[in-house]
């Protein structure tokens, strides 16, 4: 991000919210506290994400409104929503409120309770804390983290299927078992034949489901696999793309309910559940683990998507991308 518009912050990057005498600078010269930064619109916010406590307590106390909101959310809670327990602290101290309602009763105090911070604040009384769904939801997407996050390479894609087995998976995806030297040729060299190795996938089941998974191709988050994987269920999909980063995909019941999204991209808008926003924070850097968990999968391995498969498959010849 670098600003370039007539507020006076133009051509300050990211980088620079943590340089107290340029923000400072700019400030005395006439740059505006409460707005003028692109995307975040309000320089506290820009701060409170990626800037110092220094820079976020100098802006806190130029602006007109500590608590301002820009798309439903203060500064405060992209402080502990970008696990910057330091600039959260900063505003507070500067008279910001925990516990002001927002994103679907995401107060920046109750989303602190999720964090590595929990003790960030002190818990009001008559005060709702996380329930008991809330904080098992915590500790499994923690878990799960730890166990897929063994996956470093790009390029791969995979479907993430709540409530199916992988031989069901098979049925609705016609697809029919390879033999296993023909599966060592195309993994020794997957692009020699391009064509070929992209009607190849493996299917592994895993507790809450099945996993899709390609390796070296995007066929596992076509539209076409996921309408067909996901009737009567949901399912999460993703492109480790090379070139632009990992594309998302949902379905639902046979629906593209959702495409090229950001998988652990950490982004979340004002008309999103709880549970999706708790899910996003959780899985923030973490878009394999974010596709397990929005389908509810309860891997305790990475063996679905780094080992063996349950099964290696060829998908009948047609058009997924329909």
């Amino acid at each position: 991000m670098v600003v370039n518009d007539g507020s006076g912050w133009s051509g300050i990057g990211w980088n620079d919210w943590t340089d107290l005498s340029l923000i400072r600078a700019r400030l005395d010269a006439g740059a505006d506290p409460n707005a003028g930064v692109h995307f975040h619109i309000r320089p506290l916010h820009a701060a409170a994400e990626r800037g110092s406590p220094e820079v976020v307590a100098e802006l806190a106390r130029r602006v007109d409104d500590v608590d301002a909101e820009h798309e439903g959310r203060t500064a405060l809670w992209e402080a502990v929503f970008s696990n910057r327990p330091d600039n959260a602290r900063a505003l507070v101290t500067a008279g910001a409120d925990p516990w002001r309602p927002m994103m679907d009763g995401w107060s920046p105090g109750r989303l602190s309770l999720a964090s590595p911070t929990p003790d960030l604040f002190t818990l009001p009384d008559g005060q709702a804390g996380l329930s008991a769904a809330e904080t098992t939801a915590v500790a499994e997407t923690r878990r799960l983290i730890t166990a897929v996050e063994h996956l470093d390479d790009d390029g791969f894609s995979l479907a993430c299927v709540a409530g199916i087995t992988a031989a069901e998976a098979a049925r609705r995806l016609e697809a029919v078992p390879i033999d296993d030297a023909d599966v060592e040729e195309i993994m020794d060299d997957p692009f020699s034949d391009l064509d070929d190795s992209l009607a190849v996938i493996g299917i592994t089941d895993v507790p809450g489901g099945c996993v899709v998974f390609q390796p070296y191709g995007y066929i596992a988050s076509t539209p076409g696999v996921m309408r067909r994987l996901s009737v009567g269920t949901v399912c999460h999909g993703m492109f480790a793309n090379p070139k632009s980063g990992n594309q998302g995909i949902v379905a639902r019941d046979g629906d593209i309910e959702d495409s090229d999204t950001h998988p652990g991209g950490g982004d979340v808008v004002g008309d999103e559940s709880a549970e999706e926003i708790l899910t996003t924070y959780l899985c923030q850097d973490q878009a394999v683990a974010y596709c397990y968990a929005g389908a509810g999968l309860r891997s305790t391995d990475a063996r679905s998507i780094t080992g063996r498969p349950d099964m290696w498959l060829r998908l009948p010849e047609r058009d997924w991308w329909s």
